[in-house]
């Protein structure tokens, strides 16, 4: 696979190295469609393979690759009315969900939801405590919206980042801030130690 391209991913804006499947080369802020691990998204090229410096990726040796997932195309007209339907729904789950959170006083924030470009995808991103009874949440969301429902605890991503100190002025000298959300959820929010 040729066409390593910087891409920004989701809503937590991960950026990493996606090889292009046809070998296409993708201009700065086109929209693709990307294959990741968790399913099929919506990605936005941040520097074709020309303006990437190599080597990108793992140190040598370290058997992971340097590559994230597949560029699949650039996106169509029909992508685009796809990801407006998706929108709308991930507007109204996020509705739906602060709605149910408050109605059942649970300690938790919604901060975000996603519905990934698959259709069948939705993340919600969750600050606080997180009760059991947001399996439950998550799950009778996923069935009113047709889709398969994941939660993540954004407060672990800001507490731990990339490791200790992560966010902090001598992380960000050491390299942090290139292990994707955490570290920028971490830099967003200034040094946590202060506050």
């Amino acid at each position: 696979m040729t066409g390593v391209h910087l891409v920004r991913v989701g809503a937590m804006a991960d950026v990493a190295p996606f090889g292009s499947a046809d070998a296409a080369r993708y201009p700065r802020g086109s929209r693709v469609i990307v294959r990741t691990r968790r399913g099929l998204e919506i990605g936005h090229v941040l520097a074709p393979p020309d303006d990437i410096p190599l080597p990108l990726g793992p140190a040598a040796g370290s058997g992971a690759s340097a590559v994230d997932g597949t560029i699949i195309r650039g996106m169509t007209v029909e992508d685009e009315l796809l990801a407006a339907r998706l929108e709308r729904n991930r507007l109204a789950a996020s509705q739906s969900c602060a709605a149910e959170l408050a109605r059942r006083a649970l300690p938790t924030v919604l901060l975000d939801v996603e519905h990934l470009f698959d259709g069948q995808t939705l993340v919600f991103y969750f600050l606080g405590d997180m009760p059991p009874e947001l399996d439950q949440l998550t799950a009778e969301l996923a069935d009113a919206y047709d889709a398969k429902a994941q939660f993540r605890g954004f407060v672990e991503t800001v507490t731990a980042g990339c490791g200790p100190g992560c966010g902090t002025d001598e992380a960000t000298g050491a390299g942090c801030g290139s292990c994707g959300a955490g570290c920028a959820v971490a830099g967003a929010c200034g040094t946590r130690g202060s506050r």
